[in-house]
């Protein structure tokens, strides 16, 4: 049974996972449960996709994610699998979770988010789209496009992909909106 009563079980993918260390250096792999339920690093991809007016797309997570379930996403993206590189990583992401292939993504750095629990090397991507969407109904419930300004102002962000667009807004690739 999930925490919350209210919600459904959530439903955590059997994948294996890449493992890093404190300075993210590959150092194993493990099950996606496992790597929840102890904590490890491990390494997200986070990509930023935005239209030609600068809106951002925002997603809201299903209620079956393990993490922040119906929670709000400014990034699409996800873990890296064992022995992935992070845009093959970012790319798969992109097309699994909102449909969109066969556009350039810029790589704009990396960050690290070590809160509630989570210890991520993030892997920062941008990419302009303007096309439609194909949202995966196991994980995106929603899609819509916000100004940046206004998504980061939304109750329920959740803190990775706040911080990845903070730091997009930091240097200098999004408007503030």
């Amino acid at each position: 049974m999930s925490a919350d009563a209210s919600l459904p079980e959530p439903h955590i993918a059997d994948e294996q996972i890449q493992l890093v260390d404190a300075r993210n250096r590959p150092c194993g792999s493990a099950p996606r449960a496992a790597m929840r339920r102890f904590r490890f690093w491990h390494r997200a991809t986070y990509v930023v996709v935005r239209n030609r007016r600068g809106e951002l797309c925002v997603q809201r997570r299903t209620l079956t994610k393990e993490v922040f379930p119906g929670g709000l996403d400014l990034a699409a993206g996800g873990v890296v699998g064992a022995g992935e590189a992070v845009h093959v990583a970012a790319r798969r992401e992109l097309a699994e979770e909102l449909g969109i292939q066969g556009v350039p993504l810029r790589h704009l750095g990396e960050f690290v988010h070590d809160a509630g629990g989570n210890h991520i090397f993030g892997s920062l991507f941008l990419v302009d789209h303007d096309g439609p969407l194909t949202l995966q109904a196991e994980e995106v419930a929603e899609a819509f496009w916000l100004p940046p300004a206004e998504a980061l102002a939304l109750e329920g962000v959740t803190p990775d992909t706040r911080q990845a667009v903070q730091a997009l807004l930091a240097c200098g690739e999004l408007e503030a909106g």
